[in-house]
């Protein structure tokens, strides 16, 4: 047995899910031990990716001792948009 950590974050509140599993268990199982489904219902595995410790991965990654999964929100903007939007505005400004 040894510990993981499943979190997810939203723009007000961070969840973090300290869990201990067995050696084998996948980051897929691990999401469903931590129970973080049941307290977040918006998450959707099919859509969403996971990654741990910011490295994307897939749902039968199997997990090492402390390793932190982490559930990613979709993206609102792409960040290639959002760069070029803030572009525009510092042009109108004259600040570029």
């Amino acid at each position: 047995m040894f510990p993981v950590e499943v979190v997810y974050a939203l723009p007000d509140v961070h969840i973090l899910k300290k869990i201990t599993i067995t050696p084998g268990c996948t980051i897929h199982e691990a999401i469903l031990i931590s129970q973080i489904l049941d307290q977040v219902p918006g998450i959707d595995l099919a859509n969403q990716k996971v990654g741990i410790f910011g490295k994307l991965s897939p749902l039968d990654t199997p997990l090492h001792p402390h390793d932190r999964i982490e559930i990613y929100r979709p993206l609102i903007i792409d960040p290639k948009d959002a760069r070029r939007q803030r572009a525009a505005i510092k042009l109108r400004r004259g600040l570029i």
